[in-house]
């Protein structure tokens, strides 16, 4: 009876495993019928097809196609859109023009105006851009013509905003926020963002203070499928960001929440982003939320939003969000101690806890919590050692990457009942006692440093019921001691699969230790399990399953195809060409170039060209050299007033190219000006490897820099000029690659490249 118990718990406990990701997204249904007033994937995945039929970055031809389709999309709506253009170099010190879409609808109310943001540009040079962002973009487009079709006037003023060259440092955002009158109207921005392909999104809150009146009114505008925490909340305010929204949050203080998606991390800013890997079930998901909440807030008073009280929120299945002030922390804390130290004079007093047997308990504990840790630790080094291929995937989330988090996690399962079996001799109880001291103090912890995670405690109070039954009851019912795990399995098995998809397989540590910890809060549902050994035997041999399963898969294909680079590289001043690759592992394709004269570059030989990871040339071979006009370079002005010398330079491309990048030799600049826009001091005074600018080239436009420094200073630019028309320039020859080959993201690719350095 005790075997079928065990078995019928393991089932429950994975079936709320099962439903904890179940519950988080609502189910797409092609091709259904869905009334004029509400929100329809397929009308949206419309968008999505129309837009991401090519790369479209600022400077490619698509681009502009893109623009266009977007502004005859709003006035199909019967809206009347407008554009905003001008040159931004944001905070990343990347220049570009910018060109805004915007529109509005009028409000009946002079209040704070509703803001619906996403970006329309895609990543240079090869992503297409489905997920990022023309799921956010069609996800606004649908949800105002449902919103539209309801004819009702709204309260608030709302406005629609598809900023320009978002991925190239915020630039569009940062051109409306400071230049834009409407941005001084916006009392609240709902972000549609993407960092994968599918998956649940996240909610995540922008704010320079308190976050409790935005959730409050989120909870109150209902999505049915909210996916949100405060631990999130704590660790983004913590970390540099880079949305849209931060911009406005910064520089306007406008309050604001981001709906971003991970899963399938590995599309991320690839060729890849199609139409057709964009999970349909996310874009249902972007639309439910954005449906209410447009209701929602369209309607309330958003210039009453802001607040300097926080609250700790999280979602659960059946109970959507749960949020309470950061005021109840620290007494629901002192609750569990106090209820801890009464639990443990009690057990004592009717002679159901043992301190030896209690002193045992947290041998295992210790043992989990070690081995498993050194497992997730190390457990990126050796793959990468084993499969060295998956150095040049450089989101650090590879194609297999949930099979290594099915067997890390099923790995941890397995050494904590193997812990347990050899170790935890004593009664379920005795068990327990160590467990949460542990919780109690990470709960502590959390307290005092990172509030966010303050919910944590809640499945403490289950694991404190737990304990209060099994010392009045020899043989409590299984059922029972199941239903007060629930909690523990609904909020961590999220966060036991978001660490390694979101930061990478980095973070499997993350996974591995979160996994023990979670083992240890379902000890009075496991506890009782009289067959540990064979439990552990099973989950060991499950993981060892999904590492084969991994290493089986690990191959590149045309649907996990291999991300690959290969530049044209011509130092004008040398008058020597190379070829040049970021790869690690050479593909056949990029070998045809790098080949058995391959070399390594020198360091310090190459600039660090600007690129999301900063990753730099790993192999080069001599190239021929081609005819290709570097770029003039005119000094119009060179004067010396007072202590400082003042440099007027203009750099005018000889042939069509998209991105132009400026290093200087470290001296001091005090001033510099890049075709009318100033870089701040801030930026000035932080330069990373020299680097000066970024300008990601619009119609082939000149660079115009206005310098200042010190009157007995040289100046030294060397200039990196690219065009990415590698494939197809008519100097050369490169095949396309074989379908198994993607271009390498988040990189300088399929560029030819002139170097040169001058002097001033």
């Amino acid at each position: 009876m005790k075997n079928i118990h065990s078995v019928s718990s393991l089932l429950l406990i994975l079936l709320a495993i099962f439903w904890s990701f179940k519950s988080s997204m609502p189910s797409y249904t092609p091709h259904s019928s869905i009334a004029d007033t509400l929100f329809s994937t397929d009308r949206a995945l419309v968008h999505v097809e129309n837009m991401s039929k090519e790369p479209h970055a600022v400077g490619f031809v698509a681009h502009s196609d893109v623009r266009e389709y977007l502004i005859s999309a709003l006035k199909n709506l019967g809206l009347q859109p407008s554009i905003q253009e001008g040159y931004t170099a944001g905070d990343w010190g990347n220049l570009s023009k910018a060109t805004n879409i915007l529109a509005r609808i009028k409000g009946s109310n002079p209040g704070k105006a509703l803001l619906l943001l996403s970006h329309y540009d895609s990543s240079p040079h090869s992503s297409l851009g489905a997920s990022d962002a023309a799921s956010g973009v069609a996800t606004i487009l649908e949800g105002i013509r449902a919103f539209l079709h309801e004819n009702k006037l709204p309260k608030n003023d709302i406005i629609i905003l598809f900023t320009d060259a978002e991925e190239l440092g915020l630039n569009g955002a940062d051109l409306f926020v400071n230049q834009h009158p409407w941005a001084k109207e916006i009392g609240l921005a709902l972000n549609f963002e993407a960092r994968g392909s599918g998956g649940p999104s996240y909610m995540l809150i922008e704010t320079n203070k308190g976050n409790a009146n935005l959730i409050k009114e989120f909870t109150a505008a209902d999505p049915q499928y909210p996916v949100a925490n405060s631990l999130v909340y704590s660790i983004y305010k913590m970390l540099p960001n880079d949305t849209d929204l931060t911009v406005f949050r910064e520089d306007m203080d406008i309050e604001g929440m981001n709906f971003a998606f991970i899963d399938d991390h590995y599309d991320y800013h690839t060729f890849r982003d199609d139409y057709d890997r964009l999970d349909r079930n996310t874009l249902a998901h972007q639309g439910s939320y954005l449906m209410p909440l447009l209701k929602h807030f369209s309607e309330a008073d958003l210039g009453r939003l802001q607040t300097i009280n926080d609250s700790v929120y999280f979602n659960v299945p059946f109970f959507k969000m749960v949020s309470y002030p950061f005021e109840y922390i620290f007494p629901m804390l002192l609750l569990a101690v106090v209820t801890f130290i009464i639990l443990m004079i009690l057990g004592f007093q009717k002679r159901r806890l043992n301190i030896k047997e209690i002193a045992l308990g947290a041998i295992p504990l210790f043992l989990a919590l070690v081995i498993n840790g050194l497992i997730g630790y190390f457990s990126w080094p050796v793959l990468k050692w084993a499969y060295p291929e998956y150095q040049d995937i450089l989101q650090g989330f590879t194609y297999n990457g949930y099979s290594y988090i099915a067997a890390f996690t099923l790995l941890s399962v397995g050494v904590s009942f193997w812990c347990y079996h050899k170790f935890g001799k004593g009664s379920t109880q005795n068990l327990l006692v160590a467990p949460l001291l542990l919780w109690l103090l990470i709960c502590g912890g959390l307290a005092f440093y990172l509030k966010g995670g303050s919910f944590f405690i809640i499945p403490v109070y289950g694991l404190l019921a737990s304990l209060l039954i099994l010392i009045n009851q020899k043989s409590p019912h299984s059922i029972l001691m199941l239903l007060l795990t629930l909690p523990a399995i609904w909020i961590f098995s999220p966060f036991i699969k978001m660490f390694p998809v979101g930061l990478g397989l980095k973070m499997m540590i993350a996974s591995t230790l979160l996994t023990t910890l979670t083992f240890f809060l379902l000890l009075p549902a496991l506890g009782t399990f009289k067959k540990k050994l064979q439990y552990a035997t099973l989950s060991l041999l499950l993981g060892i399953s999904f590492l084969i399963a991994a290493h089986f898969s690990a191959s590149y294909t045309v649907d996990r195809a291999n991300p690959t680079s290969l530049v044209y590289l011509l130092d004008a001043d040398k008058n020597q060409a190379h070829w040049a690759t970021y790869d690690h592992v050479l593909s056949g394709w990029t070998a045809q170039y790098i080949g058995v004269q391959k070399e390594h570059p020198q360091p310090n030989e190459h600039k660090t060209l600007s690129s999301k990871y900063g990753t730099g040339f790993t192999q080069l071979s001599a190239a021929p050299l081609k005819s290709i006009s570097p770029p003039l370079i005119t000094t119009n002005k060179d004067t010396i007033v007072g202590g400082y010398r003042h440099l007027d330079i203009s750099i005018s491309p000889q042939r069509e190219v998209n991105r132009l990048e400026i290093f200087t030799n470290d001296i001091p600049i005090s001033k510099a000006i890049i075709n009318t826009i100033p870089l701040s001091d801030y930026f000035l005074a932080h330069r990373t490897n020299g680097k000066l600018i970024s300008h990601y080239i619009s119609n082939n436009e000149d660079t115009h820099l206005q310098l200042t420094i010190p009157r007995d200073s040289t100046l030294a630019l060397t200039i990196y000029e690219a065009s990415n028309d590698l494939l197809h320039n008519p100097l050369f020859s490169v095949p396309q690659r074989p379908q198994d080959n993607i271009p390498k993201p988040f990189v300088l690719n399929d560029a030819v490249i002139i170097t040169k350095t001058i002097r001033f």
